[in-house]
């Protein structure tokens, strides 16, 4: 049965999928992924502009596989080349277990009640942990990379579940190995450091005034950054210095904060945004010789006049 998806994104953009699976374990997420031939794999779907034409996948949205635990962190003497099966715990540290449906918000706050430091830039942050680690999500001098230990991945291709290292994960500012193979991430480990829990809460609550006061609240539809940025600059201050915070095309706009996020804010469509990052993407081309890469990735089936926008902005 066909179903829309726009309800399932922070944007509150889509059109119909072919299917629409919601699994409620890594164990029924692994069948489905055993069984479906090359589906779209989404978690909160906030980072990413769903067409309004639809995708032709079957789509598994994995929001409810949503699990984590949190543990001492210990080493088995057998990594170390000893042949037995003890282990010892590393001090001040403790593990964090996460499924891909786990929301990074959730995770902020339950690692600040254990003690543990690593994932205060998780607040306010919409999406879940197969996301995060696919991009390896940051902000506030903080990022997924950090504090990563392994995770268990899913290969489409092969249709085998693998264990990567943080070696193995290639991450590089907001990307990893998950945007390059066909893997869909099906749970994570993090070592996150014991610390004093008011240093903890001080580092919360200034993350949660930064974004009151520069990006839009989670209640307004937003897919977060649009635009990576260039090393060295900030896109907002680009975006900002040359003017895109009077830009506004059909139901989005540029939000009046930021000039590197976009709101729906009247029934956008994908075609709207993908206009409007294009203009965002030309004025500071334009004025600075910057060709911005966007960080939102588009979805789905493209009109002529999208692909005709995506292939300006990906040819940078």
């Amino acid at each position: 049965m066909a179903s829309e998806l726009k309800k399932y994104t922070t944007f509150q953009v889509g059109g119909e999928a072919r299917s629409l699976h919601f699994p409620m374990s890594k164990a029924e997420l692994v069948l489905l992924l055993e069984t479906l031939e090359n589906p779209l794999v989404l978690g909160a779907a906030s980072n990413v502009l769903i067409s309004s034409s639809g995708v032709d996948e079957d789509v598994v949205i994995t929001t409810k596989v949503n699990g984590f635990q949190l543990k001492k962190l210990g080493i088995r003497n057998e990594e170390l080349g000893i042949k037995n099966n003890s282990s010892f715990l590393i001090p001040n540290y403790s593990l964090l277990e996460a499924e891909c449906g786990a929301k990074g918000q959730l995770l902020a706050r339950e690692t600040q009640k254990a003690g543990l430091s690593g994932f205060e830039f998780l607040i306010g942050f919409p999406g879940t942990v197969g996301g995060m680690v696919y991009m390896n999500a940051g902000a506030h001098g903080q990022n997924v990379a950090d504090t990563f230990l392994e995770c268990e991945v899913f290969d489409l291709k092969t249709k085998k579940t693998l264990t990567l290292t943080k070696e193995d994960m290639k991450f590089a500012y907001r990307k990893s190995i998950l945007s390059e193979k066909d893997y869909v991430l099906l749970s994570a480990k993090f070592a996150l450091e014991r610390c004093e829990q008011e240093k903890i809460d001080d580092i919360l609550k200034r993350n949660i005034e930064f974004r009151k006061q520069h990006q839009p609240p989670l209640s307004l539809p937003n897919a977060g950054s649009v635009f990576k940025n260039p090393e060295g600059d900030s896109a907002g201050r680009l975006l900002d210095l040359a003017g895109a915070k009077t830009l506004t095309i059909g139901g989005a706009k540029v939000y009046d904060k930021h000039a590197n996020f976009i709101v729906n804010f009247n029934n956008a469509t994908s075609l709207d945004i993908s206009q409007l990052m294009l203009n965002m993407y030309n004025m500071v081309r334009e004025k600075y010789s910057i060709c911005l890469v966007p960080e939102i990735k588009f979805v789905g089936k493209k009109t002529k006049e999208e692909q005709k926008i995506w292939e300006e902005l990906l040819n940078s």
